[in-house]
Parts: structure tokens; sequence; C-alpha cells
């Protein structure tokens, strides 16, 4: 299960739910918890009072080939993607490609970086 630490989990629940589509597990009920269905692997947002303090991405969502199209519906949801200079890499919109993987980051409302992933 991946995880992910939000100071404010009202707001991320918007965000989760509400911008990226995710759905939340059925009978999750732990207080300041919520898990949610990925299509693989759970992922669980948590409460934690050092919520987006983590400077390197925090969860890796693999999205097949079409990391465009990911990236473009996402967009469309008022996701902003981040983009950064890596050795070796360049950039076409927002995605990032270094040989056969491309890549797209962005932030939760918490400042968690997430990495969209294909090939």
């Amino acid at each position: 299960m991946a995880t992910v630490a939000v100071k404010d989990l009202a707001a991320a629940k918007r965000f989760y739910e509400g911008i990226l589509g995710l759905k939340p597990e059925e009978g999750h009920q732990e207080q300041g918890t919520v898990a949610y269905t990925t299509g693989g692997t759970p992922l669980l947002v948590y409460t934690s009072r050092y919520a987006g303090t983590n400077q390197a991405t925090a969860v890796t969502w693999t999205v097949g080939a079409d990391v465009e199209g990911t990236v473009r519906d996402l967009k469309a949801r008022g996701v902003v993607f981040e983009h950064y200079d890596f050795p070796g890499v360049t950039r076409s919109g927002d995605v990032h490609v270094a040989g056969g993987l491309k890549n797209a980051w962005f932030k939760d409302p918490d400042g968690n970086i997430h990495a969209v992933v294909g090939g």
C-alpha cells in the first residue's frame, strides 16, 4: 500500500476524489485516513503534521503508453504539472522524455509530489 501524508483530510479528499477521480475503498473508516482503490496498489491518505515535507516523488502512477493522454485528462481536471531539468531528459509540454520513458509530475494540495510514468 502506498501512503501519503496530508494536513487537511477534507482538502485532500477534494483533490484525490474530485480532481484525480479516485474512489474511496468501501468500509475503510479509520479516523484521519481514507484509502483509495487505484487499479493496482491501494493508496492510503492520512493526516500528519509532517505532510508535504518530502521533496522527492512520493507516489508514482504507472499509466501505460499514453502518458500524454493522461496528462491532458488530468490538466483538464485542474492538475498543474511541474517542470524539472534533468541531464539527458527533454520535455514535450508537461511530459519529460528520457529514451523510451515518459514522466510527468504534479503536486497535491500539501505539496506531495506525484509522477505519472509510462513509455
